[in-house]
């Protein structure tokens, strides 16, 4: 059976911490043509917050994932498609790589290991609040990235590959790079998305393209233009 993401051209992520662009409402999202949706930031991320908008996300067909950095203790909700675990593999904390994940593992009593699934973050823009919170090491040449992206699938079994430039656009070239070494896993590619072109331009090197500060600082319609960009592509 594919994967949900094997399908994923456009994905939009929502950070609970945030505010929807003025007017924007929740179920709004789900009518852009994203393929999909994950909740999840950096920081002051609660099992609160998330559970707030996957409680206005009840009506909505496509998957759902929760992205969390913190401990999340309960699978019970109708709209939670399953979670999608980041491990930082350039992150200078190891809480990042497996200390968190450790800990959730020792202190939860019971996890649906088949909603269960891992992301492997290569983290790339020095300046960004994941690289700040992790304290990744970002000094990394396109050689550096292709590796990681071949170690997470061939030595670590990740089943997706996810390349987080966060605020800024990536250099497409070293994308690329990164697909073309992978043999099955899904590429992921995050940052600097804002219109048409950014969206196609990453989509032609990504399998996947995630936008997701876009959503809260220009609202719906932004995002609808990078769905049809990364459609196109």
């Amino acid at each position: 059976m594919a994967a949900a993401w094997e399908q994923w051209n456009h994905v939009t992520k929502i950070d609970p911490d945030k505010a929807l662009h003025d007017g924007d409402t929740f179920t709004d999202i789900a009518d852009t043509g994203t393929d999909a949706l994950i909740l999840g930031g950096t920081t002051n991320v609660t099992e609160s917050s998330v559970q707030s908008i996957l409680d206005a996300f009840v009506s909505v067909e496509i998957p759902v994932f929760v992205e969390p950095t913190y401990h999340p203790t309960t699978f019970q909700h109708a709209t939670l498609t399953g979670y999608l675990i980041p491990i930082v593999l350039n992150a200078g904390d190891r809480t990042w790589v497996t200390g968190a994940h450790h800990e959730w593992v020792r202190s939860t009593e019971t996890i649906e290991w088949e909603l269960t699934h891992t992301e492997a973050y290569i983290v790339l823009n020095p300046d960004s609040a994941v690289a700040i919170y992790t304290q990744a090491n970002c000094d990394l040449d396109a050689d550096d990235v292709v590796a990681y992206a071949e170690l997470a699938e061939q030595i670590l079994g990740q089943q997706i590959v996810y390349l987080e430039y966060s605020g800024t656009l990536g250099d497409p070239a070293v994308v690329a790079a990164a697909r073309d070494v992978l043999s099955s896993a899904q590429l992921f590619y995050g940052g600097g998305i804002h219109d048409y072109d950014s969206a196609y331009k990453m989509a032609k090197v990504a399998d996947t393209v995630v936008v997701g500060d876009l959503l809260h600082d220009a609202g719906i319609e932004a995002v609808e233009e990078t769905v049809r960009g990364a459609t196109d592509a």
